[in-house]
């Protein structure tokens, strides 16, 4: 425990929490041609109408631009009927300072080359792209299996089927791709989105655990433990950003003492397990998945509750999630 609070002293603190604060400005452009859905699916993400909906195309004749906290969605105006790459850079100077880019397509009409083009010129920013296919609730399983088929084979690259319209595929599909495509963009789309808020937090620590399962399972002890307690640290203050709850390098660092002291036993049984080669190795990563995961959980139930837990009742929370994991395991 001596060696943890050293180490946690040691952090640059300040840094640390304005690193997190940047992450939470991450932006995401939602692009595409006339009347494929851009503007219901900005309003689906959103939860209310911002974004002017019509079925006639190119209502939205401007570029809507909605500031989500600190995240933006931008709709960018539909460009079918600008002829080739007019267009399409006409759609793109609206979305250039994005750091994800979302290309929706029409289910129904498939792949069209103005499509083809404006995913080409998105390829040229050097910045993740996604392909959704939108509307796929007007499509039998048998057509949006070939066209979904169609479409990849053509980008050379993964499409999400969703239905903006209905909200299906958005939790499940999109949301979770989102966040693997561009990490950072879970702390903004949680923060942004309260119904999103807890996909995101757990995605974050499913992400962090995973990591550290790695890192703990590498053989010399002791060499681990500094990564594996700054992923935990930046664990907590991403998910401090993704509950809007700002936190000062002082409160930060008391909150994540007062969990990581409840693991000291484990960080020190995790370090003696990897005296035994190979499955001391693989003991050690379960043990640091776990610390994490455990972390994230007494983190997500504290900013939930609006920080209103205090020590004492932090660590029985993580007992009582120790217990409930050891069933689980059992």
């Amino acid at each position: 425990m001596k060696d943890i609070r050293a180490f946690l002293a040691s952090l640059d603190w300040e840094t640390l929490v304005q690193q997190v604060e940047r992450e939470a400005q991450t932006q995401m452009a939602i692009v595409g041609s006339v009347n494929v859905g851009k503007s219901t699916l900005f309003n689906a993400l959103k939860g209310a109408e911002i974004s002017p909906v019509s079925s006639v195309p190119g209502t939205t004749r401007r570029p809507v631009k909605e500031r989500l906290g600190p995240f933006l969605l931008v709709d960018t105006p539909g460009f079918g009927e600008l002829d080739g790459l007019k267009g399409v850079r006409i759609a793109l100077r609206d979305a250039e300072s994005s750091d994800l880019f979302l290309l929706l397509l029409d289910g129904g009409a498939g792949l069209r080359r103005t499509d083809l083009l404006l995913y080409n010129e998105l390829l040229k920013s050097g910045r993740p792209v996604m392909v959704v296919l939108n509307k796929v609730d007007l499509l039998s399983k048998a057509e949006m299996s070939d066209i979904l088929a169609h479409v990849e084979d053509r980008l050379g690259t993964d499409v999400i089927p969703i239905s903006a319209k209905k909200e299906t595929g958005l939790p499940d599909r999109l949301f979770p791709r989102i966040i693997e495509a561009h990490p950072a963009l879970a702390v903004s789309l949680g923060r942004a989105l309260p119904t999103y808020r807890f996909q995101a937090a757990r995605r974050l620590v499913r992400n962090a655990s995973t990591f550290n399962a790695l890192i703990g399972a590498e053989p010399v002890p002791g060499l681990d433990l500094p990564l594996l307690l700054s992923i935990q640290v930046r664990l907590v203050l991403r998910l401090a950003a993704v509950y809007g709850q700002s936190m000062t390098a002082r409160s930060a660092k008391e909150l994540i003492s007062t969990i990581a002291g409840g693991m000291a036993f484990r960080y020190l049984a995790a370090e003696v397990a990897k005296l035994l080669p190979g499955v001391g190795w693989a003991i050690s990563g379960a043990l640091a998945a776990f610390g994490t995961w455990t972390i994230g959980q007494v983190a997500i139930r504290y900013f939930d509750s609006e920080r209103s837990l205090t020590p004492h009742r932090m660590k029985q929370l993580y007992r009582r999630l120790v217990r409930w994991r050891s069933v689980q395991d059992a």
